[in-house]
């Protein structure tokens, strides 16, 4: 006899409410804990509140219109269409009404990776005035934990699930919706979300231990390529057994997921390297 997780947390805050509920709950939370975490790290270098403040909307805004963005032009279908199985599926150009609901879930960690970068380049040449690495070694572990409280958010959404399996921690989620068949599923799969929830959290510890420990910071590019190694390495990895969330996921040996992933871990690998075999260099310097 197979254990089975019986995953039935409603995503409602109000019963009959769509909002607020938790997944926004979650994701405030993990922007709240990331704010907190890089107002300790600019404490430590006596860095202005002000430039805080300016990097908090900076993210914020970015994280959001990115991610959202991400998930339209990445995963989402363009115009409406009739699936295999004669279902009609609304495209988000068909409806451009339904790309502003960031409540109902739909967000790409992809798209706010580079929304975040463009975003920390122009705050870093025109408010705090540093290095682009200066502000990206400092981001990365905040980044990284509100990463963690998003997947969760996913969890109690019921959306992003993973492969059929008959493993012991299996989840059946009963408000899991396929599309395909338009009907609610809840036969038994891995957990995805929570994979990736822990694999952030573990990075967050690591990133963390990496920049208050080891200094890890007096090494410009090893923090942050050391977060675009752990995170988008693990999403990787993770994506191996998650259920595919475009048509052409199920084409091809490697998801959309996975292929945007490549060249930020190759990324990754190069800073970490440089890093590690230049001469320790002051961070703060311009």
């Amino acid at each position: 006899m197979n254990l089975v997780i019986n995953w039935d947390v409603s995503p409602e805050i109000i019963d009959g409410w769509r909002t607020p509920n938790l997944y926004g709950l979650l994701f405030v939370t993990g922007l709240i804990i990331g704010y907190f975490v890089i107002k300790r790290m600019f404490k430590k270098e006596q860095i202005d509140d002000k430039q805080l403040d300016s990097l908090v909307l900076y993210m914020i805004i970015s994280i959001i219109v990115g991610a959202r963005l991400g998930h339209v032009l990445f995963y989402g279908p363009y115009w409406d269409f009739v699936d295999v199985n004669g279902h009609k599926v609304e495209g988000y150009f068909s409806h451009p009404e339904s790309i502003i609901k960031v409540w109902e879930g739909g967000l790409a960690s992809h798209g706010a990776a580079i929304a975040i970068l463009l975003a920390l380049w122009y705050y870093s040449r025109k408010v705090v005035k540093k290095p682009y690495l200066w502000i990206l070694d400092r981001i990365a572990a905040p980044i990284a934990i509100a990463g963690c409280f998003i997947r969760l958010g996913n969890l109690v959404n019921h959306e992003i699930v993973g492969d059929v399996t008959n493993l012991p921690w299996a989840f059946s989620f009963s408000m899991y919706y396929d599309e395909a068949t338009n009907m609610f599923d809840p036969t038994p799969r891995h957990p995805a979300q929570l994979y990736e929830a822990i694999a952030y959290l573990f990075s967050f510890g690591f990133l963390f231990f990496l920049y208050w420990k080891k200094e890890g910071y007096l090494k410009p590019g090893l923090v942050f390529g050391s977060f675009l190694i752990l995170t988008f390495g693990s999403r990787f990895l993770v994506e191996f057994i998650k259920l595919g969330q475009t048509a052409r996921d199920f084409q091809f040996s490697i998801n959309t997921g996975q292929i945007l992933s490549i060249p930020l871990i190759l990324a990754g690998i190069y800073l970490v390297y440089k890093a590690l075999y230049d001469k320790v260099q002051d961070s703060t310097r311009n």
